[in-house]
């Protein structure tokens, strides 16, 4: 296991020092257990490529997205405020985080309240350290394995990136099997519209179910995905459908495990 430190803005602003990139850790990475694996499995992933990041500690808040989604206008403007104020003070240029969610909020809502950036989904970044050749990915323990990839809303039809999680899983040497439903036609996890903090309307199922029985249609033995509420919403999906729990896991797990980081 590897050991290193993970600066703060404030602690490289002190050194006058500015790192490549901030990595934007979110709120699920910061609380949530599972998320919390995929913040450590990334940082690793940046560590290894050489990559110079920071994070902003206890200065992050949340973007405000459940906020917005959930009809608090104000209370959005409020967050993303404080926080585009925090990350002009450090003259952060380039952000990278692991969620969706917090991903199309820095990238399409902060820009008009004066947050203009460049926001990347971490596939997206990692597909471009292995282009630019600082970041090696082989199959290691998922070659061969049959794998079957869920679009996160806010990645594909929101921002249109379909192909980065992909890249990276044909790096892995992974069998690619596509749900009925994917790409542009992909369906919701179910968490989406700040509903993954409160209990569903009376429907005929559950969307997290109805989304679980589709990947597990095609026979996976790993259900993928690159945000950490599908990554909730699945994992809780898959135990309601069967016995044999097959798992869901973010790319930057199966990268840190083929890579036995």
């Amino acid at each position: 296991m590897t050991f290193f430190h993970v600066p703060t803005m404030a602690e490289l602003s002190a050194q006058g020092k500015q790192p490549e990139i901030l990595f934007w850790v979110g709120c699920a990475g910061s609380f949530d257990e599972r998320a919390r694996k995929v913040t450590k499995a990334f940082a690793k992933i940046l560590y290894k490529a050489q990559v110079s990041f920071a994070v902003l500690g206890s200065e992050e808040g949340c973007t405000g997205d459940p906020a917005k989604r959930a009809g608090n206008e104000f209370l959005f403007q409020m967050q993303a405020l404080s926080n585009i104020e925090t990350l002009n003070n450090y003259g952060v240029t380039r952000i990278v985080t692991a969620c969706p969610h917090c991903f199309n909020t820095l990238r399409n809502e902060y820009p008009s309240l004066g947050g203009k950036y460049e926001v990347l989904h971490h596939t997206q970044l990692l597909k471009q350290l292995l282009e630019e050749g600082r970041l090696k990915v082989e199959g290691g323990l998922f070659k061969g394995k049959r794998i079957t990839f869920h679009d996160p809303c806010y990645l594909g039809r929101g921002n249109g990136e379909y192909e980065a999680p992909r890249k990276l899983l044909e790096h892995l040497e992974a069998e690619i099997i596509e749900m009925k439903k994917s790409r542009q036609r992909s369906f919701c996890c179910g968490a989406g519209g700040a509903q993954l903090f409160k209990e569903p309307e009376k429907g005929d199922a559950d969307i997290h179910n109805k989304r679980a029985e589709q990947a597990l249609a095609v026979k996976p033995e790993v259900i993928v995905t690159a945000c950490p509420f599908c990554n909730t919403m699945l994992t809780d999906g898959v135990k309601n459908q069967q016995k044999t729990i097959i798992p869901v896991m973010d790319i930057a797990l199966l990268i840190e495990q083929a890579e036995d980081l």
